[in-house]
């Protein structure tokens, strides 16, 4: 199967794909994916949705998660990872790139790209990572009208309301916050950087009948949970955002050490993905007969003896 052929594709648009996952009991997982490649490995593990993070879209291309990064530069991401795997992909939309205006214009970048959902968040330029000090906080009324900016530009889009708040304005603050972004049409709430599994419950509790996402990001504030017990806290997503590229970077990191220090890559062998693993993952074989099958050599026949032309 490839993406060349449009049977191949999905039939329906990536954001009613996602509601119909949502529709679904119990809780959606949604491992980052910062690549095609990523993508290609998340779904061959069984993964239905992907995630798709600033901060690893930022790290690949050697920069810091501080919104410093163009839609288009973005939509290059969504477009690769939507089309490699074919899955609903949320995207990181950080703070919307500006005011209303550049929200609508980044929802409809994001949908035409392939993107099934998008999160904005309340902090101010430059942002940062949640789970970092000394955030800046946008005005409530500021990030709703943000949220209504996004529903009215949408087609299908599933609209996620993040917000840091619960760093600087505790669940209570964080909570009014949430109530007003679902009130301004937000599908799904995001409360960052929650530190406890008491404050997930509480949180949960506090907004009920509303799509929940947890963000299960390594070496930040939140404590290690599964996704089962994301599900049993009352929530409805869970990410890993930017786990992959930080294995992946890790692996690239000894491979370029051990070749600085040995003139060879041979000891590295047994952790590489072999040629023939990766022309599986990327399907390359169904490129090749997809070719064979249309372009073949048409040899022209010898034109009759005395024939004019």
């Amino acid at each position: 199967m490839t993406y060349l052929i449009s049977s191949d594709c999905p039939a329906a648009p990536a954001g009613q794909r996602l509601r119909a996952l949502l529709q679904r009991p119990g809780i959606l997982p949604m491992p980052g994916a910062h690549n095609g490649l990523a993508a290609l490995q998340a779904k061959a593990a069984g993964f239905e949705a992907l995630y798709l993070s600033g901060a690893a879209m930022t790290a690949s291309m050697g920069l810091p998660d501080l919104g410093i990064v163009t839609v288009d530069e973005v939509a290059f991401f969504v477009r690769q990872v939507a089309r490699a795997a074919g899955l609903p992909v949320l995207v990181d939309g950080d703070t919307g790139y500006g005011e209303a205006l550049n929200v609508m214009h980044m929802v409809r970048c994001f949908e035409e790209a392939g993107a099934a959902a998008v999160h904005i968040e309340d902090q101010l330029l430059p942002k940062k990572c949640g789970h970092l000090n000394d955030k800046k906080l946008a005005d409530p009324a500021d990030m709703a009208a943000k949220i209504q900016a996004a529903v009215r530009a949408r087609r299908d889009l599933v609209i996620v309301a993040r917000t840091d708040a619960a760093a600087s304005e505790g669940l209570d603050g964080a909570l009014a916050r949430a109530k007003r972004y679902v009130e301004a049409g937000a599908d799904v709430i995001f409360p960052e950087a929650l530190t406890t599994p008491e404050m997930f419950r509480a949180f949960a509790h506090r907004l009920p009948g509303v799509p929940l996402l947890a963000n299960m990001t390594e070496f930040g504030r939140t404590p290690f949970l599964t996704a089962a017990e994301f599900a049993a806290l009352g929530y409805k997503i869970v990410i890993w955002p930017v786990s992959a590229l930080r294995c992946a970077a890790r692996a690239q990191a000894d491979l370029y050490a051990t070749l600085a220090r040995d003139g060879s890559t041979e000891a590295m062998l047994p952790r590489m993905q072999t040629r023939a693993e990766l022309y599986a993952t990327i399907g390359y074989a169904d490129y090749e007969a997809l070719d064979s099958s249309i372009v073949a050599t048409v040899v022209p026949e010898m034109p009759a003896r005395g024939t004019a032309g």
